[in-house]
Formats: structure tokens, C-alpha cells, sequence
């Protein structure tokens, strides 16, 4: 049985619209050349949506970029094989001026992050009319008018308005749906889609792959899609083709690779897949005493316009939130990109201006200056989303575990390196990692030499933001892992702030939905993820991609045609949500039709 692909293989048109015969990509290295991918063959049927799937190095994108005639030249060559289209084009070596009529005309790629494929000094609607003078698709009396039905076909609300606005006035969701417009401006026979939903929430990437869905089978189009989300590759593919360091090591249509994949690495790889319902059961920490408790927290933003430079609105991030965490317990964080999560985390470690109050192991943060603050944070440390932009390229990573002890004066000498060396072996490393730097290690090394310098100081709590999230999934399995054996030892609180609602199952013991800055919804793991009870939550836990081909997942329900902002004008305030308890600790937002239309685009 196949996935969701919009048009299938079955009753297509058997022909192929493009060939990869034997392709090798070689990458130049200070040792000499070396091959990212090696005799990769597959036929793109017309039709089908075929998968490239893996773990990041494997080749994927690579090869994407090669079709495309992309690759970084002189660093990256087609050293061998063939890449040709149907009618017999060749475009393996194929010339830049002859790609040009190639590309956006006949093949077309959607990239993985779209706020640094869109030109930020220009409108939306100007880089749009571009792509079809350019093409020549249209007149220049028709390009606006194009433009406005490519943003009216890629569901835009408000397409007037946006295309007079800048991509960073735009959401994530948007942009990508910008992307996908024009992508699609010239009607292209193939789709490349690159990783066009790892960095969205669970319900833009769902509303982002049904919009594919459906304009695949409005327009016929053909659609590559590379990712690492097993989620993605179930709910989208006809076929798959896993691939591992350059090589091909498994094709075959989705619901036999999901049912009884051939290769211990493809079994390796879906079994390393979270999935809502399957989360081994936790100890129930005791609550009786916290370690951290926020009352009534509140951060604002100034937004200031005018000749006079005046404050004129003002964002409310998070408006009066309030909640406890016990010694070895993880509250879970959840919501979409801009409802508050990680501005929570912020100000926990004095990151950002706050009201109410704070207390980290019964010190009040509040009016502490930086000095004060210093001996706090001993107890509070972060470990960020991207480990790569986490360190210091400079700096070997044993000087970096070692900072914190430095700056804290708390080891020197033999004594600090022996520190260090055990911080290393405590998160899955040796001592002879300590003299290397970053870039000579992995995402999911990475990630440990940053969970290993949280640990420095033996914290009582870590905010964990989006720490797993960058991870292939294997590796994302081997971190949890490890947080959760350091949480068992040590006794650690966690705040896991994420949007990856399987994820979050793993790991919480108590989870709280975010939206607009505020929690519509807190309780138990089972409670919440369980039973949900507001509809903001429902429609998160619908939107989650499931590693089963055999599963048909509904669209997701609309946000409401009243968008939301947490941009207010000085003098007005948001509505504050009361959470009402229905029993056991399970508290929901009373009814509030603001908080269920909510819309992410703040540009709204």
C-alpha cells in the first residue's frame, strides 16, 4: 500500500521525466577529492513522488543540487554518470546559460530554509514578476496580476497585502508558501523539494504538505522530496530510496519499505522514528518540593515608529504565565514558533526583561543585577537548538566545557582538566576529544560537548530549547538518551521546550501549550497528550506526521479566517486566559474564540 503522494505511480504515465544514471559527486578536501555520492541510478516516474531519504551526510541534497546545476563550483563537480530528461536533455555538465532555460521552465526546488532563499531588500510581489519576466511567462502589464493568483493558489491569506511586504514581515509558514509559489510560477514538469518542512511547527508542516498534495494533483507535477522525517516520507511517497554516506542502500514503494524494510539500516532508521502513543512509562517524580517557580511571568517588546522614534505597540511575548518544576522532573513546553516558549527560557536565565516573579533553588531572580545574577545561573544552564552556532569555532571544545569553571573560579590547573575530562566521559566522549574543535565532530558530538558544558557547574535545571530538534533521527534518539540517564543520576529539572509533539512524549512528565504567549492547556503527559481538552491542542496532536503509509491523516482544521496577533497598541492588553482544573491537576483555558483562531503571522 502506498502514502498520501497525490498522484501516484499506479496509472501514471510509465514514461520517466528524468534518469540518474551512475551519478558521483566528488568534493574537493585537503587529502584530494572525495565522493559525497557514488553510482547513484533511479528513474523519476511522471507522476509519483519519489523520496530521498536519510541521515544528513548521506547525499541527499547533494544530489538535488547536482539536477539542478547547483553544486559550488570548483569545491563540488559531477565527476561521472548521467542526469538526463525525458526529451534526452543532458544535464550532467550542461552549461550555466543553458541551465537557465532549464531551471524554473522544466525542474523547480523548494529549499529547505526559506527567510535565506528570499532576497529580504525586496517585496514579495517584485521577486515574484521577476521570476516570470525572466521566463518568460508573461508581459510586464501581467506580471502583477500573475503574481496575485501564484499567492492566491498557494493559500495566502491577504495575498494583496503581501505582496507588497518583505519576507522578514512574513511568518515561516508564509515564506515557505511564498517559495512554493514560485517554484511553481512557470509550471515545471518536476518539483524539487529540499527539506521543505524541517524548520516549520507540526501544523505549517502539515498545511505546507497538504498544499503540495494538492497542487500536485491541480497541476500534474512530478515532486522529488528529500528528508530525513520518516513521518514526511510515509505520509508523501510512492517510492523511497534510502540512501547512506553517498550510496543507495535501499528503493522500494513506501508500504513495503515500512512494512519489512531489506537493510538492518533502514530498520535501524524507522525504528529510531518517535511516535505518539509508544513513550515507555516514567517514575512519577515527587512534586512536593520545586526548584523552579515562575509566577505571573510577562515579557514585553517595545515597537517603536514615527519621526520621533516613539513606542508605538507593543509585543506581548509571554503574559502572565505561571509554573513549577520539581528536582528530576521535565515540563515540556509546547505551541508553535512565536507563542513565547523560548522567551520563557530566556528569562529564566536573565536573558531578556521580565516581570513577576522568578525563583531558581529558592533565590528570587527579580532585581538581582548582572553580579547578582551570577551565582543563579550556577544553577540554571541552556542548551540551545543549533549546537554548531552554540560554540566557538575558535576555541578548542575542551576550552569550552572548561569556561564555565574558569569564569566561576571553581577549578584551575590538573584539576580543571580532570574536570573536563570527566565531563567528556559522563556525556559519551573521550578525553582525546578535548583538544579538537567544533567542526571536527558531528551534530549529535556537538550537541554533547554542549549538554557537557551545561553540566559544568552541576546545575540543578536545564533548559533544554529545541535541543533535538536539528538532529537526524538516530541521533535525536542517543541525546534523549543520554538527557534522561543525567536526569536519573543527578536528579536534573527540565524545561523541554519543543514542537515536536512525539518528541515531547518521550521525555515530559508534564506538558503546557502555548499559544500567543500564554497556557491554554497544562497537566500530566497522559492528561494533555492523552485527553486534550482545547482545541489549539487537538490541532497540534492532529498535525503530527505518522511513520505509517497505512495511515490517512486529515487535513488539518483551519486556523479561523480572524488572525491574531500579540502585537498590541500602548494602553490595550491581550485577555488574559483563566485555566480552569476539570480534575487531577488537568487545567484548560475557558473558552476563548481569540485563542482558537490564533494565527501565527504576526505581520497580520
Amino acid at each position: 500500500m502506498t502514502g498520501q503522494g497525490a498522484i501516484s505511480g499506479r496509472g501514471a504515465d510509465p514514461r520517466p521525466v528524468l534518469s540518474v544514471a551512475g551519478l558521483t559527486i566528488q568534493v574537493a578536501t585537503p587529502t584530494g577529492a572525495q565522493s559525497v555520492v557514488e553510482d547513484l541510478s533511479f528513474d523519476l516516474m511522471r507522476g509519483e513522488t519519489l523520496c530521498l531519504a536519510g541521515e544528513s551526510g548521506s547525499g541527499k541534497s547533494m544530489t538535488a543540487l547536482a539536477i539542478m546545476g547547483l553544486l559550488p563550483q570548483p569545491m563540488a563537480r559531477v565527476a561521472g554518470g548521467s542526469i538526463r530528461l525525458a526529451d534526452g536533455t543532458e544535464l550532467a555538465g550542461l552549461s550555466e546559460a543553458a541551465f537557465r532555460k532549464v531551471r524554473a521552465k522544466r525542474i523547480s526546488m523548494i529549499f529547505q530554509e526559506p527567510m535565506t532563499s528570499l532576497n529580504p531588500v525586496m517585496t514579495i510581489g517584485r521577486q515574484l514578476t521577476e521570476v516570470l519576466l525572466e521566463h518568460g511567462e508573461c508581459t510586464a502589464s501581467e506580471a502583477p496580476g500573475r503574481a496575485l493568483a501564484l499567492l492566491r493558489d498557494v493559500r495566502i491569506t491577504d495575498a494583496e497585502r503581501r505582496l507588497k511586504q518583505y519576507p522578514h514581515e512574513l511568518s515561516g509558514g508564509m515564506r515557505q508558501r511564498v517559495m512554493i509559489a514560485m517554484a511553481l510560477a512557470c509550471n515545471p514538469e518536476i518539483l524539487i523539494a529540499d527539506e521543505p518542512t524541517t524548520a516549520l511547527d507540526v501544523t505549517v508542516q502539515a498545511e505546507v504538505l497538504d498544499l503540495i498534495r494538492a497542487l500536485q494533483r491541480e497541476h500534474g507535477t512530478t515532486v522529488l522530496m528529500i528528508t530525513h522525517d520518516m513521518g514526511v516520507v510515509a505520509e508523501m511517497a510512492d517510492r523511497v530510496i534510502v540512501m547512506r554516506d553517498g550510496r543507495q542502500v535501499e528503493s522500494a514503494e513506501v508500504g513495503p519499505l515500512f512494512a519489512a524494510p531489506d537493510t538492518d539500516y533502514a530498520r535501524r532508521l524507522l525504528a529510531a522514528v518517535p511516535r505518539l502513543g509508544q513513550a515507555p512509562p516514567r517514575p512519577v517524580p515527587d512534586r512536593t518540593q520545586a526548584v523552579v517557580v515562575a509566577d505571573d511571568l510577562s515579557v514585553r517588546f517595545d515597537l517603536r515608529g514615527g519621526i520621533v522614534n516613539r513606542v508605538q505597540a507593543r509585543v506581548h511575548a509571554v503574559e502572565g504565565v505561571s509554573f513549577r518544576i520539581a528536582p528530576g522532573e521535565t515540563l515540556a513546553l509546547v505551541g508553535e514558533s512565536g507563542c513565547g516558549k523560548s522567551t520563557i527560557g530566556k528569562a529564566l536565565l536573565g536573558l531578556v526583561d521580565w516581570t513577576g516573579s522568578i525563583r531558581v533553588a529558592g533565590q528570587q531572580m527579580r532585581g538581582l543585577s548582572p553580579a547578582g545574577l551570577k551565582p543563579v545561573r550556577r544553577n540554571i544552564q541552556m542548551v540551545f537548538q543549533d549546537p554548531g552556532a552554540s560554540l566557538d569555532a575558535r576555541m578548542t571544545v575542551g576550552q569550552q566545557v572548561a569556561e564555565p569553571l574558569v569564569v566561576h573560579g571553581l577549578a584551575s590547573g590538573s584539576e580543571l582538566t580532570d574536570r573536563v575530562a570527566a565531563l567528556f566521559g559522563r556525556v559519551g566522549l573521550t578525553p582525546d576529544h578535548m583538544a579538537r574543535f567544533p567542526h571536527e565532530f558531528s551534530g549529535g558530538q556537538r550537541q554533547r560537548i554542549c549538554i557537557a558544558r551545561a553540566l559544568a557547574l552541576r546545575p540543578k535545571v536545564i533548559v533544554a530549547d529545541e535541543a533535538v530538534s536539528a538532529l537526524d533521527v538516530s541521533v535525536q534518539a542517543q541525546v534523549l538518551d543520554l538527557m534522561r540517564e543525567l536526569q536519573q543520576d543527578e536528579g536534573l529539572a527540565y524545561l523541554f521546550i519543543s514542537h515536536d509533539m512525539a518528541v515531547v512524549e518521550q521525555v515530559a512528565d508534564r506538558v503546557s501549550v502555548m499559544n500567543l504567549g500564554q497556557i491554554i492547556e497544562t497537566g500530566s503527559r497522559e492528561q494533555v497528550l492523552g485527553n486534550p481538552q482545547h482545541a489549539f491542542t487537538r490541532r497540534l496532536l492532529a498535525a503530527v506526521p505518522v511513520p505509517d503509509p497505512t495511515y490517512h491523516r486529515p487535513p488539518v482544521p483551519p486556523r479561523g479566517a480572524a488572525p491574531v496577533s500579540p502585537v498590541w497598541p500602548i494602553g490595550q492588553e491581550p485577555r488574559r486566559v483563566h485555566l480552569a482544573d476539570i480534575g487531577g491537576g488537568h487545567r484548560v483555558a475557558e473558552d476563548d474564540p481569540q485563542l482558537e483562531l490564533a494565527h501565527r503571522g504576526y505581520a497580520s
